[in-house]
């Protein structure tokens, strides 16, 4: 009998152009460090509305050097959400600040702004607000809390290329913004990330960042270079940026594409009891990274297994970072100190969403959940 081929729930969508701009590269003098990170940049910052791009490793590289060059370190604090990928976290903590958690709407699933003031101290630097799933949170008002508080808003978009917040672009307004490329994403280099940002100083430091803090100073020699601040080797290639400005150009029919299946999914299981759906509210524009559904009461877990028994290759986004033994032993969060994320992942289960999805794959995947939901609970009740 022939195997199934799972579903993924995410699956990059490379084509020919791709592969052949990449052949292009490898054929020339610059595999890194030459013109196609600066054009790949650019091109980002012009589609996304912002001044400046600083493309590095990875989206967890982007976030650890947004953190540096914010002069966040030893001793301070950001906010943040418990329900997002670890290195939201993580890139604090390698800055030596803490994370201090925020819980989230149960409706977008973005941190609750109105929860975010009264965590503020004199140790915060600032708000980190994760665009989860692809739904931009409600900047109007965290901006608000932050210019009040004279806090800078660096804003995790790494599931957001693309979407909008009230008509604009999200990367158009943050102090920075933070994206990664990795192969589920919205466009990929492979791995990949970059910082947007308006603020020139930023945009220098950052550069220096990513390059081991290296100054060069041509006036002294053209060999000669300083270091003032260590950084890090965060830099990117040129033929994953090749990749990366082919991908652009089709990211517009990705999100499209990405939409038109959520919205497959929304009229499916919309009127299915046990099945919470993902909402986007009437001031966003959603990007559509991830389809998140909700299983009310119990029996995740199983539901989750009979997907992958029937090539469903479901996921789960994530499991709340203050229930992971790291924050609990190192900054004493626990159990129960956010209620609406933990009820969220709960029941959470990731259902396939990507571009390259055929109709027949969606509506496999719809059968499948109903299948398990409706019928199987049907014959249960008999």
């Amino acid at each position: 009998m022939a195997k199934i081929k799972i579903i993924p729930y995410g699956h990059q969508w490379l084509d020919d152009n791709d592969i052949k701009e990449v052949i292009k590269v490898l054929k020339g003098d610059w595999l890194t460090q030459g013109p196609k990170i600066e054009e790949f940049e650019k091109a980002v910052a012009k589609y996304c509305g912002a001044k400046y791009g600083v493309a590095v490793s990875s989206g967890t590289a982007a976030l650890h050097a947004a953190y540096s060059v914010a002069g966040i370190s030893s001793g301070d604090e950001i906010i943040t959400t418990p329900m997002t990928f670890a290195a939201t976290a993580n890139a604090a903590v390698f800055c030596g600040a803490r994370p201090v958690f925020v819980d989230i709407r149960s409706d977008t699933l973005n941190i609750n702004s109105e929860l975010i003031e009264g965590l503020i101290t004199s140790k915060t630097k600032a708000i980190v607000p994760v665009d989860f799933a692809g739904h931009p949170c409600d900047y109007e008002e965290i901006f608000k809390i932050a210019r009040k508080h004279n806090l800078l808003v660096i804003e995790d978009a790494c599931h957001a290329l693309g979407a909008k917040y009230k008509g604009k672009k999200v990367g158009s307004f943050s102090d920075m913004t933070i994206l990664s490329f990795h192969p589920v994403k919205h466009i990929t280099t492979g791995e990949g990330g970059m910082v947007l940002t308006d603020n020139k100083n930023f945009y220098e430091k950052l550069k220096i960042f990513r390059h081991h803090g290296i100054i060069k100073i041509p006036e002294k020699g053209k060999w000669y270079y300083e270091i003032e601040n260590p950084g890090y080797n965060y830099r990117i290639t040129d033929f994953q940026c090749a990749i990366g400005i082919s991908q652009l150009k089709k990211l517009d029919k990705f999100i499209e594409k990405r939409k038109k299946i959520a919205e497959r999914y929304n009229k499916a299981f919309k009127n299915i009891e046990k099945i919470i759906i993902p909402t986007e509210k009437i001031y966003a524009k959603s990007a559509w990274h991830i389809y998140p559904i909700q299983i009310r009461g119990a029996g995740r877990k199983e539901v989750f297994e009979k997907l992958f028994k029937l090539a469903v290759g479901a996921q789960v986004h994530y499991v709340p970072l203050h229930i992971q033994p790291f924050y609990q032993k190192r900054f004493g969060y626990k159990k129960g100190d956010f209620p609406i994320a933990e009820k969220y992942y709960e029941g959470a289960i990731t259902l396939p969403l990507f571009p390259k999805m055929t109709d027949k794959e969606v509506q496999y995947v719809i059968d499948s959940v109903k299948k398990i939901l409706i019928i199987n609970n049907a014959q249960k009740m008999i």
